[in-house]
């Protein structure tokens, strides 16, 4: 099970990372964005630390207080939970 959860996170966290240089990729050649509820939905769903490294990674995002805020935010909570399961 354990191996089943991390690897999951293992994509999720890749995906994260993903959408956020996909995202900045196409904010740069002026193309259709993906929408911001799906990198936060992304990022909820097990990519928070993917999402967060691909922000400052790509330079994408870290003008928007909600997601300067938001992606740390999510990871701690992601963290939290982690060290509560493991207890």
């Amino acid at each position: 099970m354990t191996k089943l959860i991390l690897g999951y996170l293992l994509i999720m966290n890749i995906l994260g990372m993903a959408v956020m240089a996909i995202d900045k990729s196409r904010a740069i050649r002026k193309q259709w964005r993906i929408p911001e509820k799906t990198l936060f939905l992304v990022s909820l769903l097990g990519g928070s630390l993917g999402t967060w490294m691909g922000m400052y990674t790509f330079h994408h995002k870290t003008k928007h207080w909600y997601f300067v805020i938001g992606m740390p935010a999510i990871l701690l909570i992601h963290i939290g939970i982690a060290y509560y399961l493991c207890l």
